[in-house]
């Protein structure tokens, strides 16, 4: 419901908008229903069955999986925040989303993003302890210094969060209230805002690119290091091992922010909202699907794990 504003110049001030999502008629929207349902499916089934795996199985309680599991609730999160709502849309007529709804939406969104690109740092930052210093290993990266890692994960994904929501929503909407995407989020918000949008374009692309660029120089250290040390061991069983372990984790990287990048570290970002859509796509609902895949196809201990979850579950 729109608001009015009296002065020299009447502005309706929006109160609800309206997420327009995908163009096309009723075929394509049960097509692309099937398509989101079959992603979001597969990404709660997945990410649920690596977070019991993780759990149940007391050979996994390792920091490593210690990690993996966060990774996996924040997956599983960070698609429920997008994924209803969507589905719901389909086939609604209205697609109406209260302004409460959508910086509600938007604040889970940067927060859960932000935090999962914090975690891959520290899984880097992991690798490169257990591989480069096995001996300080076990005391540096003992329960108490995990739990801070991942918490200060989580708090620099609410910082970011806190900030861009903030400046965001402060914005006055009263050119439109129609979002062209499926979900709220800053790039199709700046697009219908009719105040000064300068300094919130500055915030996202600086932060979201210092954050990006920080998070990348930790991996790319730590990945360096690590290439290093397999290089100088004897033992082709120890380097394949670690190469399998290491090769998951930079695919999950470079799926992640890669498509972060194209959507929010560089200008263009704001002017094609239709290539943002598939982009979107990709890293809400097809990067947490295949996160539980890639770790758990390459990687030995998991799909022992998965076996021995299995035999159990078989034998009661």
């Amino acid at each position: 419901m729109p608001s009015h504003s009296n002065g020299n110049h009447s502005k309706v001030y929006f109160q609800d908008f309206v997420l327009e999502g995908f163009a096309g008629g009723l075929e394509t929207q049960a097509l692309l229903f099937a398509v989101f349902l079959a992603l979001y499916m597969v990404t709660v089934l997945g990410n649920l069955l690596m977070i019991i795996v993780i759990t149940l199985d007391a050979r996994l309680h390792s920091p490593m999986y210690f990690f993996l599991k966060n990774l996996s609730f924040v997956d599983l999160c960070y698609s429920s925040v997008i994924a209803p709502n969507a589905l719901a849309n389909f086939f609604s007529s209205s697609k109406v989303i209260t302004f409460a709804g959508c910086a509600t939406q938007f604040f889970f969104l940067s927060l859960l993003a932000t935090t999962e690109g914090f975690l891959l740092g520290v899984m880097a930052y992991d690798r490169f302890m257990a591989i480069c210093s096995p001996l300080r290993y076990p005391t540096t990266m003992c329960q108490s210094a995990c739990t801070r890692l991942v918490l200060g994960a989580y708090c620099g994904g609410c910082f970011n969060s806190v900030v861009q929501t903030s400046f965001t929503f402060h914005l006055p909407f009263c050119s439109s209230n129609r979002i062209n995407h499926f979900f709220c989020d800053v790039p199709p918000l700046l697009q219908i805002a009719c105040g000064n949008t300068a300094i919130n374009e500055l915030l996202l692309f600086g932060i979201c690119g210092l954050i990006i660029v920080a998070v990348t120089i930790v991996i790319l250290i730590s990945y360096g290091y690590i290439t290093v040390t397999i290089l100088r061991m004897g033992s082709g069983a120890g380097r394949r091992k670690i190469f399998s372990t290491c090769g998951s984790h930079m695919t999950a990287v470079t799926l992640f922010f890669g498509t972060l990048f194209v959507m929010y570290a560089q200008p263009g970002a704001i002017e094609s909202m239709e290539q943002g859509k598939v982009v979107s796509v990709f890293y809400t609902l097809v990067i947490p699907m295949l996160n539980p895949l890639i770790y758990s196809l390459r990687n030995k201990d998991v799909k022992e794990a998965l076996r021995r979850l299995g035999q159990k579950h078989t034998a009661m």
